[in-house]
């Protein structure tokens, strides 16, 4: 095996590990409402927290990378969250868990961005993409463990109880990350030297470049495009982190048994639309360009998980509606590798930075749908309203791929 696969596969084990913490609390959410007497508001508001930090330390985390490398700030990161993955097992208040979740997203904040420096650094410019779909139907593999491992779990030992293994399970990914990785392939025992010229010939990356300005974000209008367009699409995905355990079982009145399947065969068809993604991208840039092979699939992708939404927020039938939202995840988890894969195109040796703007505006979209679902439900309890305003950003969301231009790299002015 190549050396850089079993970097990909120390990565891999990162995005479950994230998304096993981060779903967790969606698939636990009706014994911490009942255990802390929280309503959706209130518990959407404890979500958002989350979600608020994550957007606010993402772009400082990412540019950290660029500066200092992965190595570091991942162990870092890791070991923060997991720390405060634990501690939400000790909440005995709405206010304590709040600073808590606030806390937490401050910590995993950075962790993709310096994900995808890895990948700018290890991989030849052709892998970029199937590198970035094997991270993400890791992300949504751990997304379809978690019910299956915590829901068991929790009826053993406690929901408190839960969180601190998981944090344990971190812990340990840390500890062997920072004694086993380095920054630089050159730099690694083991690797033979023609696979370090195969790397570095073939990467994106260059040591004379510099540090991409705050002006330079701010005034570029290609990055702007994809910022709103990951800001519109996570509106779609955090539907799926944050609440709909509780939209299954509130809003559709489905079992905990069900609610279990059907968000593990979401996430199970999100792994499997991550790796087709990234796939089918790589090769229509190898056959059409970089422009149509990202392009293609993000706006097919994101298209068509907007009808889906739509589609399940009208419909009555409450088995349809949850295989209907499972296409959803498949859908727009198509575009998610490719995403990913143009902030290493366009950032190339600032991919941390680029990565950590596009994330930091994708956090801000799952804050908002975070609070205005528990808002909405509250105020109407109707549960299909957030359906038809998520269809409508991802809609939105598909079309602005067409002002997207991966070949277009970010430069300073």
């Amino acid at each position: 095996m190549k050396y850089r696969y079993r970097v990909l596969t120390g990565l891999f084990l990162l995005s479950t590990i994230t998304y096993l913490d981060r779903v967790c609390m969606n698939v636990v959410s009706k014994y911490v409402k009942a255990d802390l007497h929280l309503d959706n508001e209130q518990f959407g508001y404890i979500l958002g927290a989350f979600s608020l930090s994550y957007a606010l330390f993402e772009i400082p985390t990412g540019s950290l990378g660029d500066k200092i490398g992965p190595r570091r700030i991942l162990t870092r990161v890791v070991l923060w969250w997991s720390g405060f993955t634990a501690l939400t097992g000790t909440a005995f208040s709405f206010i304590y868990l709040l600073v808590v979740r606030f806390l937490f997203g401050a910590g995993e904040a950075g962790a993709y961005p310096n994900a995808s420096i890895a990948i700018a650094r290890w991989f030849p410019a052709v892998e970029v993409g199937r590198a970035q779909s094997v991270i993400w139907a890791a992300g949504r593999l751990g997304g379809a463990l978690t019910p299956l491992l915590v829901i068991p779990l929790v009826h053993w030992a406690g929901w408190r109880w839960a969180f601190g293994i998981l944090g344990i399970v971190g812990v340990l990914w840390a500890v062997v990350w920072f004694f086993w990785f380095r920054d630089e392939p050159a730099a690694k025992e083991g690797i033979s030297d023609e696979e370090v010229r195969e790397i570095e010939q073939g990467r994106k990356i260059k040591y004379s470049d510099h540090q991409i300005p705050w002006q330079t974000i701010i005034r570029n209008p290609d990055l702007w495009a994809l910022m709103l367009m990951c800001h519109l699409f996570f509106y779609g995905s955090y539907f799926f982190t944050n609440w709909s355990s509780v939209y299954f079982q509130e809003g559709r009145g489905m079992t905990e048994d069900q609610t279990k399947n059907f968000i593990s065969l979401s996430y199970f068809l999100g792994a499997v639309g991550c790796l087709v993604g990234g796939v089918l991208s790589d090769l229509l840039t190898k056959r059409y360009g970089l422009k149509i092979g990202r392009r293609a699939v993000g706006i097919g992708g994101l298209g068509l998980s907007s009808l889906f939404f739509l589609l399940a927020g009208m419909t009555t039938d409450n088995q349809m509606a949850g295989y209907l939202l499972a296409i959803c995840v498949l859908m727009k988890d198509l575009a998610l590798p490719v995403a990913f894969a143009v902030c290493v195109d366009i950032g190339q040796r600032n991919a941390g930075t680029v990565t950590g703007s596009m994330n930091f505006a994708g956090q801000l979209g799952g804050f908002f749908i975070t609070i205005l679902f528990g808002i909405i439900v509250k105020q109407t309890n109707n549960f299909n309203y957030p359906l038809f305003m998520i269809s409508g950003c991802l809609l939105v969301s598909a079309l602005l791929w067409l002002r997207i231009d991966p070949t277009k790299a970010v430069t300073i002015k």
